[in-house]
């Protein structure tokens, strides 16, 4: 295939990609005076159990060969460690102070937020405007952050948003002042050979599975195939593998700022802290649908269609004791008795004279982990994905195109426990609940009919207004439904790590 012409990466702009390092982890150090490479701290809600996942874990951890997004239990018990609870809206704070120091030096116009903990800044202008190389300006950036929360960041520099972003993710590790650069002939030199490839900013582990069919393991595999085999696999994304691995991205930061999408889309999902039968997580469904109308309100948008997935928990500890009959009687996630046969258990339970899954240095099990690695996974820094993505773990999900729009609480509890009604299976454990909203516009667009009683509609929305109002002024918990004071309930919980109560 043919090659870039000499100079397509482009000279003219210079993106700095700026990563907190653990960041929860290193907030909460932070706040304890602590130092994140010398003190070994997790951040994990452990009341829920050996089996919850670490949040983050401090550098010093991951030194000891710990992974990041760990499980308490993976934990080896002569380890000694701070168990810090999450505490989001505190993350979100401080978050928001350090973007307050990079526009000190930027405008928000050349600062593109990626996440949390992570940013893009168009450095181009501010080079001779403060006489500074790249390197020193993002030294400059990093120091700023450090004298004043205490929070070590890295960064990467590029000519392109893709190189900067690979250039602190690969390189930056390496570098004794954390800070990498990437160029086009560095690109070629150090990032070309790079495995695996699921390193690489936007390849994931369902990309990767799909190019090692074609025995493609790295950036010069995808630079060498034919073009025609990859627009066959990947459709029209794959413009984006052959762009990037020829270090070339045209976006820029302007560009996504001045993007306004045609439609757009809500989610809110959460893993529960243990296995939920069906009527628990019904409770727990409904929660996150009056959550999610408040927002839908206080954006004063309306959707036009729904969409439900929920993720089933594991009975392994019951089914392992299934024997060489090939049939057991066990109690199941939900505590209900259940009869199965070898047919019955799910893909992560081995069928009698299959090898079972060896218990780790603790002695426990990583059900996450073997079951992934049954349906095909990847396990990396971040933990254990399935590399079909999330349909390879047993689950149900549908979603529904919706005959109004509509932001009525009273309605969209109805659809939604219709759909669930539909396509969960009740006798099995449910761990994982996601609901989606599609199709988002103006409130103004709301559906009338002449069925439609525009009064209690409005009566209803106010109403949802009034209750964001008191929420914003005293705290999420200010302002409950009944349900939520429900044992199985997770609402009050959840917004106290978001700030659940004003002082």
């Amino acid at each position: 295939m043919g090659k870039p012409a000499a100079g397509a990466l482009g000279r003219e702009r210079t993106y700095i990609c700026i990563d907190l390092k653990t960041f929860y982890a290193s907030v909460e150090c932070a706040a304890r005076g602590l130092d994140p490479f010398t003190q070994n701290l997790v951040v994990a809600d452990t009341s829920r159990g050996r089996t919850t996942i670490c949040l983050a874990i401090s550098p010093a951890m991951k030194k000891l060969g710990i992974r990041n997004r760990c499980r308490l239990f993976e934990i080896p018990q002569n380890i000694d460690y701070i168990a810090a609870p999450p505490r989001m809206r505190h993350y979100m704070e401080i978050s928001a102070r350090i973007y307050g120091i990079y526009l000190e030096y930027v405008s928000p116009l050349d600062v593109h937020v990626y996440s949390i903990d992570e940013c893009f800044i168009d450095a181009t202008s501010y080079l001779s405007l403060y006489g500074l190389t790249a390197r020193e300006f993002a030294d400059e950036l990093r120091g700023a952050v450090l004298a004043r929360t205490g929070i070590t960041a890295t960064a990467g520099i590029g000519p392109n948003l893709f190189l900067a972003k690979v250039a602190l993710d690969i390189t930056a590790k390496h570098e004794d002042d954390g800070i990498g650069e990437l160029d086009e002939e560095r690109f070629r030199q150090d990032i070309w050979r790079h495995r695996p490839i699921t390193d690489i900013w936007g390849i994931g582990p369902g990309t990767a599975e799909r190019l090692a069919k074609y025995r493609v393991y790295d950036l010069m595999g995808v630079a060498a195939l034919d073009e025609r085999i990859l627009y066959r696999e990947f459709g029209v994304n794959a413009e984006y593998l052959i762009d990037h691995a020829h270090g070339i991205e045209p976006c820029t930061i302007a560009e996504i700022q001045a993007y306004r999408p045609q439609a757009t889309s809500m989610v809110n999902g959460q893993v529960l802290s243990r296995n939920y039968g069906y009527d628990e997580a019904l409770t727990v469904l409904r929660e996150m649908v009056d959550a999610s109308v408040l927002e839908l309100v206080e954006r004063g948008v309306v959707a036009s269609s729904i969409s439900l997935y929920v993720g089933y928990g594991s009975e392994f500890r019951e089914l392992r004791r299934l024997d060489v009959s090939g049939s057991a009687s066990y109690v199941d996630g939900c505590g209900h008795r259940r009869s199965t046969t070898a047919e019955d258990i799910p893909r992560i339970t081995p069928r009698p004279g299959e090898n079972r899954v060896e218990p780790t240095r603790n002695g426990e099990r990583d059900l996450y982990t073997e079951g992934a690695r049954r349906a095909g996974a990847f396990t990396g820094e971040h933990g254990t994905r399935p590399a079909g993505g999330r349909g390879a773990y047993a689950h149900a999900s549908k979603q529904r195109k919706l005959q109004e729009r509509t932001n009525s609480r009273r309605k969209l509890q109805e659809y939604f426990e219709r759909l669930f009604a539909e396509s969960v299976d009740p006798r099995r454990p449910i761990k994982r609940l996601n609901i989606g909203f599609g199709d988002l516009l103006p409130e103004e667009l709301a559906t009338i009919d002449l069925f439609t009683d525009v009064e209690a509609e409005a009566r209803e929305r106010e109403l949802q207004r009034a209750i964001i109002d008191v929420k914003g002024r005293y705290g999420k918990n200010a302002l409950v439904m009944g349900r939520s004071l429900r044992p199985e309930a997770t609402g009050r919980e959840r917004n106290e790590q978001v700030g659940g109560h004003h002082a």
